[in-house]
């Protein structure tokens, strides 16, 4: 009981402390960019749209442009960047527990390749519309998405019981088929290459108020959704039989955490395109402070890969500014030495 009670705290420490960070980031990370508005500014131009506290603050002495690009090109791609960071990150410590895998990440499924095969066929098909904020490449990369998953799950399924190791393999064949495809049409269709390659690359350029609320209120609940599931990957640590034996609904809960999985990344996919390694290596940095227990572990990395994404967001538009580098440039640069450092620390088991 005692040490419950001391691990209990600690978590509260912990959550309190990371919250505390991410605000601190936001606030941080919106001051930055190539127009050079101080820290001073932006927080006046904040809080002069805080029904509470706007008369407060005086901005008529301010360039109006300045109030335009803090309220509606920074604080939106900050936010969105904290929630497909969020998404990424909280997935990757599902897939991990589920797949007892620590090489899983949200696009283990093929869903990134699903995902990219839907954006092409809507950038080839030349139709422009806007539906709630989704763009029709949005859409298409999540329709891509979502079938290659329910693809992969058809396959996979053997007696209404999805083996792990078949989920695995099943994925990365459908997401070498579904990549080949689009291979095959950027040839054919050499004049939107650049567009197929910026979107495959990753990028919150562009993005403002209407592709956040379009994804905010699905990525939030989903993520609240699958913490929920958190004590039965603990149990299910421990082996499928183990967690059988415990009550749990091991099949049940992994179509469960496939589907919630499945959706928050082609949410996150939808308005960023695909970024990678997020969902590899933040849960593994979170787990080595605080522990592999899910309870702690999700929310954590949910909070650390908001966190993490904003920071490299931030470097992709500053570091040759004015030319903006796709976001996942930047976190493959971060994630790609992570990977080889986990496969040698890992050889000895293999």
């Amino acid at each position: 009981m005692v040490s419950y009670l001391k691990k209990k705290n600690k978590w509260i420490v912990s959550i309190s402390f990371l919250i505390i960070f991410l605000v601190v980031s936001i606030a941080v990370f919106v001051t930055i960019g190539s127009a050079s508005i101080t820290v001073l500014d932006t927080v006046k131009i904040i809080i002069s749209k805080i029904p509470v506290l706007k008369n407060l603050v005086d901005i008529n002495d301010l360039p109006r442009s300045s109030a335009v690009i803090v309220l509606n090109i920074r604080i939106p791609r900050v936010l969105l960047g904290v929630l497909v960071g969020a998404a990424l990150s909280t997935v990757g410590a599902a897939f991990q527990g589920m797949f007892k895998n620590p090489m899983a990440d949200p696009y283990v499924i093929g869903i990134s390749s699903g995902a990219a095969l839907g954006a092409t066929l809507a950038i080839i098909g030349n139709v422009s519309f806007l539906i709630l904020g989704i763009s029709e490449t949005s859409l298409g990369a999540f329709i891509g998405a979502i079938t290659s998953t329910f693809v992969v799950y058809m396959i996979s399924r053997v007696k209404n019981k999805i083996p792990v190791t078949v989920l695995l393999l099943s994925g990365i064949a459908i997401g070498q088929f579904f990549t080949a495809i689009m291979s095959f049409i950027m040839v054919i269709h050499s004049n939107d290459l650049d567009k197929i390659i910026y979107w495959t690359l990753g990028s919150f350029s562009g993005k403002g108020w209407d592709q956040l609320i379009s994804v905010a209120v699905p990525i939030i609940i989903s993520i609240v959704v699958l913490n929920f599931f958190a004590r039965d990957l603990n149990a299910m640590l421990t082996g499928e039989e183990t967690a059988q034996n415990l009550g749990i609904e091991v099949e049940k809960v992994k179509l469960i955490i496939l589907i919630i999985g499945a959706f928050l990344t082609a949410m996150a996919v939808s308005v960023s395109g695909i970024i990678g390694f997020v969902g590899l290596i933040i849960p593994h940095i979170v787990r080595l402070i605080v522990g592999s227990d899910h309870r702690i572990l999700m929310p954590a990395s949910a909070m650390v890969g908001g966190i993490f994404m904003i920071f490299a967001d931030t470097l992709a538009r500053t570091m040759i500014s004015p030319t903006e580098i796709p976001v996942g440039i930047i976190t493959a640069m971060f994630g790609g030495p992570f990977f080889i450092y986990l496969l040698r620390k890992k050889r000895k088991s293999i």
